[in-house]
């Protein structure tokens, strides 16, 4: 069982992809903006993350990019999970250190299979 960091302002999506990562039997923790990510992100040392990108305080990129270049948390995991959809977006989000990008609404399958691919086995 993995755990799983899930970042993001709306309720309603951290419900549903808390359901998700919990139907494939990983326990999760939630954060509800950027600034409050990195923090959960470096006390707790999770094996995922899966971050929004339009939030209060700091926004995902900003806290992809610190999470990504501090050497305790650099070897976790960032799945960007936004409404974002430009190719400039994407590419952004690679280039500040998430290894996949999925816009939203997530689709459930393409979810699931970019985390079992992020996750040791």
């Amino acid at each position: 069982m993995a755990r799983v960091l899930i970042v993001d302002d709306s309720p309603s999506q951290l419900m549903g992809m808390k359901l998700i990562i919990e139907r494939l039997g990983h326990e999760t923790m939630t954060a509800e903006d950027g600034a409050q990510g990195v923090e959960v992100a470096k006390r707790e040392m999770p094996d995922l993350i899966l971050m929004d990108v339009v939030m209060p305080n700091l926004n995902g990129f900003q806290a992809t990019r610190s999470i990504a270049k501090n050497a305790d948390t650099a070897h976790i995991p960032i799945i960007l999970v936004t409404t974002k959809d430009q190719e400039t977006d994407r590419v952004w989000g690679m280039r500040q250190g998430a290894k996949a990008y999925l816009t939203k609404p997530v689709n459930e399958g393409a979810l699931i299979k970019l985390v079992k691919e992020l996750l040791p086995a």
